[in-house]
């Protein structure tokens, strides 16, 4: 059975779906993605990656800024399509949008819902010092996050694994599991079971001001902080520089040494060991102001002096 698919996504982490989709056979009748917006240094307007991909596979694209109005649902349904596909649009469905196509809106969500529901389920899910998280495929419904799953898979968390690390093994997996599950809609076997209603949480959108580190926390928090948000926005302190100005660093990569009490007395020259509240952790990749990420190594050897933490 060939459906006919209208996909709406709008960063990287949506292309691989996309592609599945089209590797599958399906015909995709149209691309909804972000407006291109203005971005980087002189502002200079950008297509979205999805807008960018769709439009070098030949697809029609269509970027409106709000799906409510009238004109808005009836090209919607103007595409007669048989079902939608949503990864990481941005953009809030309307319910005669959701009801528009026979098999509903599908949408691939990066956690094991009820858990994490909202705008960032990876980064909360490393901030938080989850051990695991998965992908689902959702049915959506007018709700945030709370439709029945389809599809779901485990992904488990390392101790080291960041929010970049995660993102790009869960843009993989959703891709594959969205392909699974059309396959099993073909079939007639796709069975909704609704979510439990205990264990939700929300996972708010990241807010500037949490990029920050406190260093009264314990060492633990600190470092799944900084995965969390690694590389963006990415986690940073300030450091005090020869001519007593402050400049930002910001944190790539992190680790826990082993031996918690005796990791500072024992660092090598080269290691990048800060004590906390409780614990300390160790630096492993950073990123001067402007400058490229490089390894702590390196990072020490271009001090002028040694690091003086502003705390």
């Amino acid at each position: 059975m060939t459906l006919r698919v209208i996909f709406m996504g709008t960063p990287e982490f949506s292309i691989p779906t996309l592609a599945e989709i089209m590797n599958k056979g399906h015909e995709v009748v149209g691309v909804y993605s972000q407006p291109p917006r203005k971005a980087g240094r002189g502002g200079k307007v950008r297509k979205t990656p999805v807008h960018d991909f769709a439009e070098q596979a030949g697809l029609n694209v269509y970027t409106p800024k709000s799906l409510k109005k009238e004109e808005q649902i009836e090209a919607f349904k103007a595409l007669n399509a048989d079902i939608a596909i949503v990864v990481a649009y941005g953009l809030l469905l309307p319910t005669p949008v959701l009801e528009a196509c026979d098999y509903g809106c599908l949408n691939v969500h990066g956690s094991l819902l009820p858990r994490w529901r909202g705008a960032a389920p990876i980064q909360r899910a490393i901030m938080a010092g989850d051990s695991g998280t998965g992908v689902m495929i959702m049915q959506m419904d007018e709700g945030l996050d709370t439709g029945d799953i389809l599809l779901s898979e485990h992904i488990p968390i390392g101790e080291t694994m960041t929010a970049g690390d995660l993102h790009d093994e869960m843009m993989v997996r959703g891709a594959d599991l969205l392909g699974r599950a059309l396959d099993a809609l073909e079939r007639g076997s796709l069975v909704p079971t609704p979510q439990p209603t205990d264990g939700v949480t929300y996972a708010k959108k990241i807010s500037k001001a949490e990029s920050k580190i406190n260093w009264s926390g314990s060492a633990e928090d600190i470092h799944n902080h900084i995965r969390g948000l690694s590389p963006f926005p990415g986690a940073w302190f300030e450091m005090l520089k020869t001519n007593d100005k402050k400049e930002r660093i910001k944190i790539i990569r992190s680790a826990l040494p082993v031996d918690q009490e005796n990791a500072v007395q024992n660092k090598n020259e080269d290691e990048l060991i800060i004590e906390c509240e409780t614990g300390c952790i160790q630096l492993l990749e950073v990123q001067r102001e402007g400058k490229k990420s490089v390894p702590a190594k390196d990072f020490l050897n271009g001090l002028q002096g040694e690091l003086k933490i502003v705390k």
